[in-house]
C-alpha cells in the first residue's frame, strides 16, 4: 500500500531523518523556553497529529494536550478562504500558556482565524509551532515562533499532510505529482 502511495510522489522534499532531527530540536527549544511553566499544546487536526505525537515525546516539561479541527480546504489543493471550527477545545485555556501546533502554514488565513479565537479566550500567552512554512502563499502575516522548515510553493503530502485524506502515513514530506490532483 505504501509503495502505491509513494509512486504518486514527484520528489521527496524532507526525509524521515531530517524531520526527526528537526522535531527533536524543536522539542528541546520548547522545553527550555517553557521550563518554569506548564504548557498546553493545541494540535490542529487532522494534519498536525503526527507532528504533535513526535514533538510531545521531545518536550521534557509538564504539558497538557487539546485539539481543534478547522476546515478550509475540503478535497481541494487551495484554501477556500472560508474557515470554520469543526471541533473546538475541550478545556478552558484562560490564564494558561498555549502553543498551537500546526503542520503547515501557507496563506495564514486558517492560523490567523485560530489565533484570534484563542486570544479572545484570555490565555497567559500564545505561540505557534509549525513544522512547515510556505511563505510564498502568505495572504495574512502570522508569527511562527517555532518553525521546522521553510518550503517552496509546492503541494506537499506525508507526515500527517494529506490530499483527499490520503498520504498522511508516509514517513517523509513529498511533493505530490500534479496529475494526481489535477481536475480536483
Amino acid at each position: 500500500m505504501i509503495a502505491r502511495l509513494e509512486s504518486d510522489i514527484q520528489e521527496i522534499l524532507l526525509t524521515e531523518k531530517e524531520i526527526a532531527e528537526k522535531v527533536k530540536e524543536l522539542g528541546e527549544r520548547i522545553s527550555e523556553d517553557y521550563k518554569d511553566r506548564e504548557l498546553v499544546l493545541v494540535g490542529v487536526l487532522r494534519g498536525a497529529f503526527v507532528f504533535l505525537s513526535d514533538l510531545i515525546r521531545h518536550i521534557k516539561i509538564p504539558v497538557c494536550v487539546d485539539f481543534v479541527a478547522i476546515s478550509s480546504y475540503g478535497a481541494y489543493t487551495e484554501t477556500s478562504g472560508v474557515v470554520k471550527i469543526v471541533k473546538d477545545l475541550d478545556e478552558s485555556i484562560e490564564g494558561r500558556h498555549i502553543l498551537i501546533v500546526e503542520d503547515i502554514v501557507d496563506t495564514g488565513l486558517t492560523l490567523d482565524y485560530l489565533l484570534r479565537i484563542i486570544r479572545a479566550r484570555k490565555p497567559a500567552s500564545v505561540r505557534v509551532c509549525a513544522l512547515l512554512d510556505k511563505p510564498a502563499k502568505r495572504r495574512v502575516e502570522v508569527d511562527i515562533h517555532y518553525k521546522g522548515f521553510e518550503i517552496p510553493d509546492k503541494f506537499v503530502v506525508g507526515y500527517g499532510l494529506d490530499f483527499n485524506q490520503k498520504y498522511r502515513n508516509l514517513p517523509f514530506v513529498g511533493v505530490l505529482k500534479p496529475d494526481v490532483y489535477a481536475g480536483k
